[in-house]
């Protein structure tokens, strides 16, 4: 009987996408070749590889912004995620881009970040020399940290776009911040901001800390007064204003907001990261949560006999070692193993969860 290639059928189909799409076909490829499937295209493989690591898994129990919360429907960093590749996917869609590729950075893009959410970070970052970065530490995950060592082996375009999906609290449109990004992975970037602030601010007004009535009117008499009319409005404004750059000549053309959008959707996340960012990193769960993985990043370095074997997989410092355990540990984990090796230390703040 002769075999079907679905993968050259599906291959063919990416030849319809947009001229400035990712095509598998022509992917930068793999650091170790490997032979090709038969079923998927190598940006599908990659999709199916994040998904069934461990370190994806452990995103269900990962904070968000809210540290450990008692209510059943705040955001994990899971969640986030799947929220990310969900608008991703809706706006490489409609822009004719490569949907498979997009799906994959989205999946990957956060498998790096810390327990305790950014202030897991900021901890991290301030005990070892050169800082911690969460997209480079998701990258150091799928290159080296999984399989035991062996690293995921992915496509050139998905390592970028995992590694390149953070932006800063300004601008994120930077023209410098987008070298080696495909238009796939801008997808992934400005989704990624799209759905932390929306989902955010139901988290924020969940916990109290925010009514609707306090955003600020200029933002959703723009975007809209409910999430999905907010996300809604985003969506459609990139894919809008970017199918104009699209349609130009343009060697490099980016994904962007128009200009009106874009002030809303700046006033919004600035006033986000002073009326909510701010404020949750320095309350009482937090400050716990910083004496916690202090205490662990310096118990494992006074006895990095401790840490299980399967981080003893270069030959690097036992810094580096400490730092991939540490990090990759979700809240309950963290805190599980803090109270086992200094009982008392999560103190009244966090005795509902060990």
């Amino acid at each position: 009987m002769r075999e079907i290639n679905v993968r050259m059928m599906l291959e063919d189909r990416e030849l319809s996408f947009s001229a400035y799409a990712s095509r598998s076909t022509t992917s930068k490829g793999r650091k170790l070749t490997e032979s090709k499937s038969s079923l998927r295209t190598e940006f599908q493989r990659d999709r199916d590889r994040i998904i069934h690591t461990k370190a994806f898994r452990r995103l269900n129990h990962k904070t968000q912004v809210f540290i450990s919360p008692l209510g059943d429907h705040y955001t994990t960093r899971l969640t986030h995620t799947l929220e990310v590749s969900q608008i991703a996917r809706t706006i490489a869609r409609a822009l004719n881009l490569n949907e498979d590729l997009t799906e994959a950075i989205a999946l990957g893009h956060d498998m790096g970040h810390t327990p305790f959410g950014h202030v897991g970070e900021e901890v991290i970052g301030k005990l070892i020399p050169g800082g911690f970065r969460h997209n480079h530490q998701s990258l150091r995950i799928v290159d080296i940290l999984e399989k035991s060592g062996q690293g995921l082996n992915l496509t050139y375009e998905v390592r970028m776009g995992i590694k390149l999906h953070s932006k800063p609290k300004s601008d994120i449109f930077r023209k410098d911040l987008l070298d080696d990004l495909t238009l796939e992975g801008q997808a992934v970037r400005i989704s990624d901001a799209i759905a932390y602030l929306n989902h955010d601010i139901g988290d924020a007004i969940r916990a109290g800390i925010l009514k609707e009535k306090d955003l600020p009117s200029r933002a959703t008499s723009l975007l809209g007064k409910k999430k999905s009319n907010r996300i809604n409005t985003m969506v459609t404004d990139i894919v809008e204003s970017s199918t104009l750059l699209l349609s130009r000549d343009n060697s490099q053309p980016n994904l962007t907001f128009s200009d009106e959008i874009l002030e809303a959707f700046t006033l919004l996340r600035n006033f986000m990261f002073q009326e909510v960012y701010l404020p949750v990193s320095g309350g009482e769960e937090s400050t716990k949560s910083k004496e916690i993985l202090t205490f662990l990043f310096s118990h494992f370095e006074k006895n990095p006999g401790q840490i299980p074997s399967e981080y003893w997989i270069r030959d690097e410092p036992i810094e580096r070692m400490v730092v991939d355990y540490v990090s990759g540990m979700t809240d309950r984990y963290a805190l599980r193993t803090a109270e086992n090796l200094k009982p008392g230390i999560t103190g009244k703040v966090f005795s509902r969860i060990i």
